[in-house]
């Protein structure tokens, strides 16, 4: 990966520090994901790393495997394709629109990204190899993303990429990073690999699934990176931490799902912040080292888990509409993909605008968080 510069172009903001994108796993949702990037490269910001698990991971491929140039005509033609047309949500009557669009996609898949295997429909008990195993084909998505993601590109290491899975037999969660070692079309297919409605991907021998299973926030990966740099970092939130208390069945099932589905990026955070503080209080501690200490080798191993280093995360939460229902990670209605982008375009933008990067920090805290508001109430 290259140093700081990467990316710049005139007039671009002064953000210190690499620029980090984290994109979580959310379906149709990740949209917003896509608007989001609009607006930073209409800011002539572009991120040094992207990291994504699930549809993040699918949007980040696109962005880091592609130029600058040609990033938000790859996004368009990724978005677009997936779009499905003549299941528009009926303003007087969306109930029965919303359970029509769903059960569309349900039975009849995305043609672009993933088609039904109706043989499994009514032997789920059926024994099949483990690429198999599963409601849904992804490969039509192979396809498409062999067709938008230039992996040689990706390879040079011009903007770094990491995808997030899980090991499907230890259950233990990996990053993929092509900063290590070269990445193509199934590193992110493992990691859009959600069961049971998508097939594992077999990787160096083993089988992967989507990262999402085990944490749908991948924003350890650039907290615990090392060697550690500073980092501004963009943490895309589809699935909303916090929410209202739930007054019906069907609402207590969707906040499940927020609650699921935004797992752990505030314990990631409290864990992290506590960690990098006890850093910056090691390399203060080691100011008052006399010099001739300092010099010993036992001395010099404890100083080394100090830093100065500083990440400032700067969160983005995507809205919730009012005709959202349960099952909004699929709606794939090409009024839901628009507006959706629009919404992480504008919320970016005025993000861009107010700056949080320029503020003071404290120099004995390593990491600092700023929320944008969720944009309740958009219609």
């Amino acid at each position: 990966m290259g140093d700081n510069t990467h990316g710049e172009r005139d007039g671009a903001p002064d953000i210190p520090g690499q620029i980090v994108l984290v994109f979580q796993g959310g379906g149709a949702l990740g949209a917003y994901q896509a608007g989001v990037y609009q607006a930073l490269h209409d800011g002539k910001v572009e991120p040094h790393w992207v990291i994504g698990t699930s549809i993040g991971a699918v949007n980040g491929a696109i962005i880091a495997g592609n130029k600058p140039e040609n990033r938000i005509a790859r996004l368009t033609q990724f978005w677009n394709g997936v779009a499905c047309h003549g299941v528009e949500a009926a303003s007087w009557l969306p109930g029965l629109a919303n359970w029509l669009r769903d059960f569309a996609t349900v039975t009849r898949g995305v043609p672009s990204f993933f088609t039904p295997r109706l043989e499994f429909w009514a032997g789920i008990q059926t024994h099949v190899r483990a690429d198999r195993a599963s409601f849904y084909s992804t490969g039509p998505l192979r396809e498409t993303l062999s067709s938008l993601v230039d992996f040689e590109y990706l390879n040079e290491k011009a903007t770094r990429l990491t995808v997030g899975t899980v090991n499907v037999q230890s259950g233990r969660m990996r990053y993929f990073t092509n900063r290590d070692a070269p990445m193509d079309v199934e590193h992110v297919m493992a990691s859009a690999a959600f069961p049971p409605g998508f097939p594992s991907v077999r990787l160096e021998g083993e089988s992967y699934w989507d990262g999402g299973v085990y944490s749908n926030t991948p924003l350890e990966a650039v907290l615990d990176d090392r060697p550690r740099r500073d980092s501004v970092i963009f943490s895309v939130q589809l699935w909303p931490s916090s929410g209202p208390e739930p007054e019906s069945i069907l609402q207590v099932m969707s906040r499940q799902r927020d609650i699921q589905y935004s797992s752990r990026a505030e314990s990631h955070l409290d864990r992290q912040k506590q960690i990098h503080r006890l850093r910056h209080v090691i390399r203060e501690l080691g100011k008052h080292f006399p010099e001739e200490k300092r010099g010993a080798p036992e001395v010099q191993e404890l100083l080394a888990w100090g830093c100065g280093t500083t990440m400032q995360v700067l969160e983005l939460d995507a809205p919730a509409f009012d005709n959202d229902d349960l099952n909004r990670d699929i709606d794939f209605s090409s009024s839901g993909i628009k507006r959706r982008w629009l919404a992480g375009y504008e919320d970016t933008a005025r993000l861009l605008q107010r700056a949080p990067w320029r503020e003071t920090l404290d120099p004995m805290e390593g990491i600092s968080v700023f929320r944008m508001a969720s944009g309740e109430g958009r219609r």
